[in-house]
């Protein structure tokens, strides 16, 4: 029943996401009514209901800063080993639990009168950081659960591989790893960013103090899988099987869909357990078992410098090919300067490599380190322009802001589907217009009808390609002024805080860069709900330089700006919308949407008792939102009433 309450939440989740963001269905809408309704059936039976179900009112939170709050239990760290006979050795005559070491941010929930209250980041284990407005976003956190006292559980939030290489892919700043990427999204202000990327919660054992209280640990677990939420693999475990329980988990490590950095062993018993006691750091009654990094001997033959996006320049060693598990790898990461001097790299070292997690490849010993340390470069290996070391630890940096490794990733970001959408200009695109010299600024991408003869010769272009370009291009001229802002790059102003500016600036964007480059621009900004000292001083940073500035106001006068000028309150301030059937007065669900937004309402997938209006032209529909609407009195309106109601022509 609770697999069926989550493959509905899936499904639903999606089709909403296909209908409403991308003017697409999926499927039917009696296929979605009847699923709807089911989902409503299912979560009245179960007393579950998982966050961002469709049933629920979907709104996202904004925080002014993460606030400090204390654990009831100290949340210790692990004991650990790397020698799988030690977990024999450890479980002695007792029955145990193994389980996978999930590489994320330990997190813990609070839960009373069977909904969510509170959710903490493990931080030091005494004091952790609030992040209950991203927890309630989680995709597979219930919201509320069948049971009515209170209990509290710990657990790991992650991000699986294949959504992390997504974000990456698309986010202006790149993340090392899940983990931290994971980490970084937790602990972001505005829920919108968890929501949209994808968190995932798995339990792994209940906290002292529950109301509820069992024999053994898997029988807990068994109850927490009851009250909908995801609980850790294991595995019940003796010392006579441990050995070969761990091998059986080693061996799938490479195929598992999320980052585990070892596992952990606990005894079944609780009582056993809680008689064990615990030491200063360690509970004495679990063990974390570490991978036994396979190693692998060769030579380095250079260290290859990179340059990102960002302007860091990345070491990376390059060394003769060896075999790791189960993988041919020759190159490594080496993230920083510190780590190359403290290493004492340079080329014909003999050194080890590893896997980290039996994944990442990285460099773990020089066994003939020389003072003679490989030059660090001076200049970009992109533009030859002033390379800097700066920070601790320390890091290269390219000073040159026009690097093409610099600016081709700016470009990228521009063109992309919620910046300017222009479809066609992938980034293999957009270098081989720069090397042209087609493409050295913002303007010139709505210029390049002026290089026709030449494009429709390029490898991968011809007639129709360059019609297609064209087109996307002059579509992209009418976009919203969010979506122009975000398409800027600016450090920390993602979509979500674009669109908080321009709701505050009434949509002006001469306004907006005025204050932003004013010398009072931190009282300004700061007025707006969820803004921080970071993002005033980025935006400061960027409007305050001449050459910005010049490049905006080009770009704007390039640009029909959708958002109206509003000379008042934003009139739908406050107010929340579920929008359903055809449309006729719009042009799609899509425009009216965006009209909503632009006049400071919000648009909602589900209705819920904060709904201000339903959308229908059908009132007399018998479809599963006209009942919700109905039956918690939620006004249904049509179209022609809500533009006459609100004054929009």
């Amino acid at each position: 029943m609770i697999a069926r309450l989550q493959e509905l939440v899936t499904l639903l989740t999606a089709a909403n996401r296909a209908y409403y963001h991308e003017n697409r269905e999926i499927i039917s809408d009696l296929q979605y009514d009847t699923l709807y309704d089911e989902l409503v059936e299912l979560e009245k039976q179960t007393g579950i209901i998982l966050a961002g179900s469709p049933t629920q009112q979907v709104g996202y939170e904004v925080v002014g800063a993460l606030a400090k709050a204390a654990h009831e239990t100290p949340l210790l760290s692990l004991d650990k080993t790397k020698n799988p006979a030690a977990l024999a050795e450890f479980l002695g005559e007792q029955a145990g639990l193994l389980s996978w070491k999930l590489d994320g941010l330990s997190v813990v929930l609070r839960y009373d009168n069977g909904e969510l209250q509170q959710a903490i980041t493990r931080g030091n284990g005494t004091i952790g950081e609030d992040v209950t407005h991203n927890a309630k976003v989680f995709a597979n956190i219930p919201i509320t659960v069948p049971f009515k006292s209170k209990f509290t559980l710990r657990g790991e939030a992650i991000i699986p591989f294949a959504d992390f290489e997504a974000i990456n892919a698309e986010e202006e700043i790149k993340y090392k790893n899940p983990r931290n990427l994971c980490s970084g999204t937790i602990r972001q202000l505005n829920s919108e960013v968890a929501a949209k990327r994808r968190v995932l919660f798995y339990a792994f054992g209940l906290m002292p103090k529950a109301e509820i209280t069992f024999t053994t640990k898997s029988q807990q677990l068994e109850w927490i899988a009851s009250q909908g939420f995801d609980v850790a693999y294991y595995k019940k475990v003796t010392a006579d099987n441990v050995v070969e329980t761990v091998a059986e988990f080693q061996a799938k490590v490479a195929t598992e869909p999320f980052a585990s950095d070892g596992l952990v062993l606990t005894y079944n018993d609780i009582a056993y357990s809680e008689s064990l006691g615990a030491t200063s750091k360690f509970p004495k009654d679990s063990l974390a078992f570490k991978w036994q990094d396979e190693l692998a001997e060769t030579t380095l033959l250079d260290i290859e410098w990179s340059t990102s996006r960002t302007g860091l320049i990345n070491p990376v060693a390059i060394f003769e090919p060896v075999d790791l598990e189960g993988t041919q790898v020759s190159r490594a990461s080496l993230h920083n300067v510190s780590i190359v001097k403290n290493l004492q790299l340079s080329a014909g070292n003999r050194i080890t490599v590893y896997k980290a997690n039996m994944i990442i490849p990285q460099v773990a010993e020089n066994l003939t380190p020389s003072s003679a340390v490989s030059d660090i470069p001076t200049v970009c290996p992109v533009c030859s322009g002033a390379a800097e070391v700066v920070g601790d630890p320390e890091m290269l940096m390219c000073t040159n802001k026009n690097c093409d490794a610099q600016r081709v990733q700016a470009f990228t970001h521009f063109v992309s589907r919620n910046a300017l959408n222009m479809d066609g200009l992938s980034e293999q695109t957009l270098e081989k217009f720069m090397q042209a010299g087609f493409v050295q600024n913002f303007t010139d991408l709505f210029n390049l009808h002026q290089h026709k003869d030449v494009i429709i010769t390029m490898d991968g272009f011809g007639q129709r390609s360059y019609d297609k370009l064209i087109t996307a291009i002059e579509a992209a001229r009418d976009v919203a002024l969010p979506n122009f802002i975000f398409a800027l790059g600016i450090n920390h102003v993602g979509l979500a805080n674009a669109k908080l500016l321009c709701k505050h600036f009434r949509f002006d964007a001469q306004q907006i860069a005025q204050v932003c480059a004013s010398s009072d621009y931190m009282d300004a900004l700061l007025e707006i709900k969820g803004y921080g000292e970071a993002i005033a001083d980025s935006l400061h940073s960027y409007f305050s330089q001449e050459i910005n500035m010049q490049s905006y106001n080009k770009v704007l006068d390039n640009l029909r700006i959708e958002a109206p000028t509003l000379s008042g309150e934003l009139p739908l301030d406050g107010l929340t919308f579920v929008i359903t059937g055809d449309v006729a007065i719009f042009k799609n669900r899509k425009a009216l949407q965006e009209t909503i937004e632009n006049m400071g309402g919000r648009v909602a997938g589900s209705v819920s008792a904060k709904t201000s209006y339903l959308i229908n032209n059908d009132a007399t529909s018998t479809s599963s939102k006209n009942k919700k609407a109905t039956q918690l009195g939620v006004p249904i309106i049509t179209e022609l009433d809500f533009t006459n109601k609100f004054d929009i022509s």
